[in-house]
């Protein structure tokens, strides 16, 4: 048995999030461990750097899984991607050491939020951004992505994925136009559930007018879930990287 990395992009839209559910709902992992049984004709079980919420899409999501595979990891590639449904690729794919671990190796993950902020919706853009019709200030919603970085208390902004802790450390925060989309990019050593969305949500309150930056900063340091704004839907939400020491 050889541990494989690879690098997945996903379109999530039809998906119940990444990680395999107890229902008969479709996800992520599903569907790359129903390929990967094609090839090895038992089951192997996936594990994922992030689990992307329902609805959310990845260009650089990792995941980690053992298979007895002689062909080399080119071929493998190949393979798996001829067994994976339209909506979901293998980009990258190579042999990892032993005791790699996609999740608990990770130093860095960085989402980032596409809004389509127009007066008309766009019919081939839904399915990828959020569709804000009130002009949106970008000055303004930069000034609160600034008060994120650094070490913070989020639980204003979402629920730890298991136990108590909510304090995490932001690297990078700050809006940009990336034409034809005003893009949120955003990197931490971790997230809460939802924590992306709901920051998102409450910035473009900023930007919109409805709230002022010291209104942001203020429902920051409260640290209670209730102070946090709207949480922007999960069609605009991407994974793009997953970044590893070394």
């Amino acid at each position: 048995m050889v541990r494989y990395r690879a690098l997945i992009e996903y379109d999530g839209t039809d998906y119940f999030g990444f990680q395999r559910q107890l229902e008969q709902f479709p996800t992520i992992q599903g569907e790359l461990e129903k390929a990967l049984v094609q090839l090895a004709e038992a089951p192997v079980t996936i594990t994922g750097a992030g689990r992307t919420d329902s609805g959310v899409h990845a260009s650089g999501q990792v995941i980690s899984f053992d298979l007895g595979w002689r062909h080399g990891a080119a071929a493998l590639q190949r393979a798996f991607n001829a067994n994976l449904p339209p909506d979901i690729a293998v980009l990258e794919l190579q042999e990892a050491e032993p005791d790699f671990h996609p999740r608990f190796d990770a130093k860095r993950r960085t989402y980032r939020y596409y809004i389509y902020n127009a007066a008309v919706r766009s019919p081939i853009r839904r399915r990828r951004s959020w569709h804000v019709r009130r002009p949106l200030n970008l000055e303004l919603m930069n000034q609160a992505a600034a008060s994120l970085l650094g070490v913070h208390d989020f639980a204003t902004f979402g629920l730890p994925p298991q136990g108590t802790n909510t304090v995490r450390e932001v690297f990078q925060a700050f809006w940009h136009m990336q034409a034809p989309y005003l893009a949120f990019t955003i990197q931490a050593n971790a997230f809460l559930y939802r924590m992306v969305r709901s920051l998102v949500g409450s910035m473009k309150l900023v930007g919109e007018g409805s709230w002022q930056v010291s209104e942001f900063v203020d429902a920051l340091s409260g640290c209670d879930r209730s102070l946090g704004g709207m949480t922007a839907p999960p069609t605009g939400l991407f994974l793009v990287e997953v970044t590893y020491s070394g």
